[in-house]
């Protein structure tokens, strides 16, 4: 096998579609986690049950799986008195994904989660820019401790939270992904378009890829790629889509996007130009297995060209 760092760049130039994974909240929750719980805990509470939900999407096809350290930056850890542990914590995370990884004999990328602090930075709220800086920087000193491949931020809201977290990631040497999740009416939460991404990437220079993640189904997820996509025509365009917004059955919560959506989901994200595609909320291994079969069908020229 490739060594780590170049793992995802061989794939890359390897296949022209790429098959990341689905949820991991989702999956831990059903597992057992308790509403509130923190998943990074688990990394070394449970890694038994992080290394299944990892294999489960290794099984159904992923190329790429995303550590379980979404919210492994030190403001989110200190809602459950664990900032101290944030380097631990992600060492292990990223160490859990990577067993899941090494047990088929086939490259599977490891990709270090770095998700949003759930804190706003100034003016709109008390984190400076410097204290996001450092925060993503301790997570990001954990997930190479335990050797991933890419640096993957994802489902940033705030442009400046987004750039804090490439600062950090661009201090080394690892492939850098970035995804904003966008959920009203085309724009993230603060209001940033998908053109206005596509400019930051394109004027960035470093990145690897960016795009679109979660939101509130497929077609927004691919409605935003599009939009990156035209400040940004030679971006590798990464979705990864929600399941919809989730509905109460009884006591049950259900999300509407079925593994039998994903084909047309993921002809259209390609149409779009997106070269990576996955999943996010609400989706399991029979959604990646859908995704994994219908661009194995495309890499054929079945029904569609890339």
């Amino acid at each position: 096998m490739a060594e780590h760092s170049t793992i995802f760049q061989d794939l890359l130039n390897e296949k022209a579609l790429l098959v990341a994974d689905g949820a991991m909240g989702t999956a831990l929750f059903d597992g057992g986690l308790e509403p509130g719980g923190s998943p990074e805990l688990l990394n070394v509470a449970n890694p038994e049950l992080v290394e299944s939900v990892h294999k489960s999407y290794v099984d159904a096809g992923a190329d790429i799986i995303l550590t379980n350290t979404f919210g492994g930056n030190g403001p989110r850890l200190e809602l459950h008195k664990s900032a101290d542990r944030t380097r631990e914590l992600n060492t292990a995370g990223a160490r859990v994904a990577r067993r899941a990884a090494e047990s088929v004999d086939r490259p599977v990328v490891v990709a270090g989660s770095i998700g949003p602090t759930g804190s706003l930075l100034v003016p709109y709220g008390l984190l400076t820019v410097p204290e996001a800086e450092a925060a993503f920087t301790e997570q990001i000193a954990g997930l190479i401790d335990g050797g991933v491949d890419v640096l993957w931020i994802e489902t940033m809201s705030s442009l400046e939270e987004l750039q804090a977290a490439f600062t950090a990631a661009s201090q080394t040497d690892l492939p850098i992904v970035a995804t904003m999740s966008f959920d009203s009416h085309g724009h993230t939460m603060m209001g940033v378009h998908p053109r206005t991404v596509g400019t930051w990437a394109d004027e960035t220079g470093r990145l690897t890829g960016v795009g679109a993640n979660c939101g509130i189904g497929p077609d927004d997820i691919v409605a935003a790629v599009a939009g990156i996509r035209e400040t940004a025509p030679q971006a590798l365009l990464v979705a990864k889509g929600n399941c919809g917004i989730p509905l109460y059955s009884g006591l049950t919560m259900e999300y509407p996007a079925t593994a039998a959506d994903m084909d047309d989901y993921v002809d259209r994200a390609v149409a779009e130009g997106a070269r990576i595609v996955g999943a996010c909320c609400g989706s399991t291994p029979e959604h990646i297995a859908a995704i994994r079969h219908r661009v194995d069908q495309l890499a054929h020229g079945q029904h569609a060209s890339i």
